[in-house]
């Protein structure tokens, strides 16, 4: 009980370097690291979300938009700038590295339940249906582009999948992946035939005020009543999420994140295949402007969503011992139910009328308190999850989750 609170009285850096937890057996370390660096990674995007006019609605609206580097051409201010790389870099990539790790963790149950000798899917089903109550919960109660319920839908069918044979499933993922590339392309070309003819008025001031200062009653009574705008998100997305959990399934059974030399030659090649066409893709879909944005997102950015996890995988294979950041991306990655959802209050807290309220505060003050929202909460999340695994095994959504389901 002492250490623990010598711990929790110093510095967050030292928080970190003392209280770091040893992984459970049997755990792949570099899954917890990717995990928590796509946690930390999808709030970079979500935090403009919280922080524009009209928060949740102002992304239909285009109102939080602003990532486009093509916006640098017109103002080549350094504000903006470091906001248009900021959220160049974020949007999209690390969704599609949380994506791909979910199919991992899928094929690890997988592998468990044969070991044990269980049924398949079997008791997943139970699984994927909390997870999809959770998901409900989250988006009524806190952010409407919750990715919970699209991941438990997306799971059920995977999980059926890998009941199929290997050919069955490589069958399966590149014909979900190019339905996905030939729908979004679709779309791509009626936005862009349709530009110019009206809309981008700009988020309803009622929408504006609602998050500005309207009660929280109010903001889950608008989830509620815009549920099926709000939720279109999964699925027009439904077959890059299938393509992303089968992909994620075949890495982790070519070895992709083991410590050998296998798992460190795959994490290369996709390193340098995914920097190599992701960047060059994204730039292009980033300066063809907001008409590409579906290509930008859905497209482009899972691409270079694979650089980031061999980057990341590079990286963690040559820091051997650890560090700071390491030991806080660990702490998050086994806490990510925990931490996904407790980011995102935070940020209602601090954005919304009913909290700071800093959104209408400092509208229009430029994009740095936004970026330090962001890296303020990150030391939150890795302190306090660091912290926390010192006494418990598990996050405490995470835990909820198992007692749930063991009854």
């Amino acid at each position: 009980m002492s250490d623990t609170v010598r711990s929790a009285s110093g510095s967050p850096a030292e928080t970190l370097a003392r209280a770091a937890p040893a992984a459970p057996a049997g755990r792949l370390p570099l899954l917890d690291v990717l995990r928590g660096a796509a946690i930390l990674g999808t709030l970079m995007t979500n935090v403009w979300i919280f922080a524009g006019p009209g928060a949740e609605w102002g992304v239909l609206d285009g109102a939080t938009d602003g990532s486009s580097l093509r916006h640098l051409i017109s103002d080549p201010s350094l504000p903006r700038a470091a906001e248009s790389v900021f959220r160049f870099l974020a949007d999209g990539k690390f969704l599609a590295l949380l994506t791909v790790l979910f199919g991992v963790g899928l094929a690890i149950q997988f592998g468990s339940a044969a070991r044990r000798g269980q049924p398949w899917p079997g008791r997943y089903r139970w699984r994927a249906l909390f997870l999809f109550a959770e998901g409900t919960l989250h988006f009524v109660l806190v952010f409407a582009w919750d990715v919970l319920m699209g991941y438990a839908v997306t799971a059920l069918l995977v999980a059926w999948l890998l009941t199929r044979t290997e050919r069955f499933r490589r069958v399966a993922m590149w014909t979900a992946a190019s339905l996905h590339l030939a729908f979004m392309s679709l779309l791509t070309l009626a936005s862009t035939a349709s530009s110019g003819s009206g809309g981008g008025e700009g988020t309803a001031r009622n929408v504006v005020d609602l998050y500005a200062d309207g009660g929280y009653l109010d903001q889950v009574l608008f989830r509620l009543r815009n549920a099926g705008v709000l939720r279109m998100e999964p699925v027009l997305s439904f077959g890059l999420l299938v393509f992303l959990f089968l992909l994620g399934v075949r890495l982790f059974r070519e070895g992709a994140f083991g410590s050998d030399v296998t798992g460190r030659r795959i994490r290369a090649r996709l390193l340098g295949w995914g920097l190599g066409l992701g960047l060059p893709l994204n730039l292009a879909a980033s300066l063809a402007g907001p008409d590409f944005y579906l290509l930008s997102r859905y497209v482009a950015a899972p691409v270079l969503a694979l650089g980031y996890l061999g980057l990341v995988g590079v990286l963690t294979d040559r820091l051997r011992g650890g560090g700071l950041l390491t030991t806080g991306l660990t702490s998050v990655g086994r806490t990510a139910l925990s931490c996904y959802v407790t980011q995102n209050v935070l940020c209602v807290l601090a954005c919304y009328g009913l909290g700071l309220g800093l959104a209408a505060r400092l509208e229009g003050s430029g994009p740095w308190w936004v970026m330090g929202l962001w890296a303020v909460i990150c030391l939150l999340l890795m302190t306090a999850s660091t912290l926390w695994l010192r006494r418990f095994s598990t996050g405490p959504l995470e835990a909820v989750q198992k007692r749930v389901l063991r009854r």
